[in-house]
């Protein structure tokens, strides 16, 4: 049996640590920005998972830090927001990117960091806001199961966009769209029933593939 592994993970709103903490031993810090990689590394990691991170407030993680980190040999995996944007770009320099939002990221269908950023209480790392690559992806479940149009799907993610990243919430672009609202509220009922969070999906993904990497590298 080889020792555990030394795992730092940067996550946030979309996963709390609290939570992501049940399910992988690891260290877990508040979402990534410049340099934290680089202190990171001080600390001599295994393996560094990037979920959360910052886009606006302060400098973003830079690639040349994830690289210096897999230069180093440090296995650094990706998904979810800030991970799935960054693994998307670097993917092909050893990041190692998982999910559904980075998936979107390499095939070009979203491209800013706009589509999974989100406002975020500082105090309990709670989003505040709603992320519209998960706004598109249950306004096209809702679509496909004929709950709305096509042009109101166009409509809602028009209005979606429109607004900015943190005042954006469902509940504010369902009072925005001009819509029937007997189609809203059996939207709004849709969202509760079977709406899904998939920045956090992503997020749980990615805490299951380095515990499970984890895992396999410490038996013989």
């Amino acid at each position: 049996m080889r020792a555990a592994k030394n795992i730092i993970i940067f996550t946030g709103p979309s996963l709390h640590p609290d939570e992501a903490s049940l399910i992988l031993n690891a260290e877990y810090r508040p979402p990534i920005k410049r340099g934290d990689i680089i202190t990171a590394l001080n600390n001599n990691p295994d393996i560094i998972g990037i979920i959360d991170g910052v886009f606006h407030q302060q400098p973003a993680v830079s690639h040349r830090e994830i690289l210096e980190a897999i230069k180093k040999g440090v296995t650094v995996v990706g998904g979810a927001s800030m991970g799935a944007l960054r693994a998307s770009e670097l993917d092909d320099l050893g990041m190692i990117g998982i999910g559904y939002v980075y998936n979107q990221y390499k095939k070009g269908l979203i491209e800013s960091d706009d589509d999974v950023a989100v406002a975020i209480n500082p105090i309990n790392l709670e989003q505040i806001s709603d992320p519209l690559v998960s706004m598109e992806y249950n306004f096209k479940k809702a679509l496909d199961k004929d709950i709305i149009s096509k042009d109101e799907f166009n409509t809602l993610l028009k209005t979606a966009k429109s607004i900015f990243y943190p005042k954006r919430t469902y509940i504010l672009v369902l009072n925005t769209v001009s819509i029937h609202p007997e189609k809203i509220a059996v939207l709004e009922n849709f969202l509760v029933e079977e709406g899904i969070d998939i920045k956090r999906q992503d997020a749980l993904e990615v805490i299951g593939y380095i515990k499970t990497i984890s895992e396999d590298n410490e038996d013989d």
